[in-house]
């Protein structure tokens, strides 16, 4: 099991986000990083396939627990990173559309209607 941090690579990259980048606590290494890269297809997705490995891990790992004056939630710590691996996905699947909405124009309405909302998008 090998560990890099490097920044020019994909592999640095999802390292960045997840983050998982101290040799001594590593999560994941270079291997399963690029396994995940190969899945996902990209480096935000790979991440948000890390973050979900992650998240499930706590769930099973630390459950919800009290004992004495100690209690750990593993479901929140779950919720949060499945939070975050969410926000990456829509981020991974904005760069890859090639558009983001088309309107169509059917009447002369709505070509005033749309001429109107091109102009506020450019302001």
């Amino acid at each position: 099991m090998t560990f890099t941090y490097d920044l020019s690579t994909d592999i640095g990259k999802v390292r960045l986000l997840v983050p998982d980048r101290v040799t001594a606590e590593a999560i994941f290494s270079d291997e399963e990083l690029t396994a995940m890269l190969t899945l996902e297809g990209d480096v935000r997705s790979a991440a948000a396939c890390a973050l979900e490995t992650i998240a499930s891990d706590q769930v099973l790992v630390l459950k919800v627990m009290t004992l004495l004056d100690v209690s750990t939630s593993g479901d929140r710590v779950s919720a949060e990173l499945l939070k975050r691996a969410a926000i990456l996905r829509a981020q991974a699947d904005g760069e890859s559309s090639g558009f983001d909405w088309a309107e169509m124009v059917t009447n002369d309405f709505a070509a005033r209607e749309h001429l109107y909302n091109e102009a506020l998008r450019e302001s």
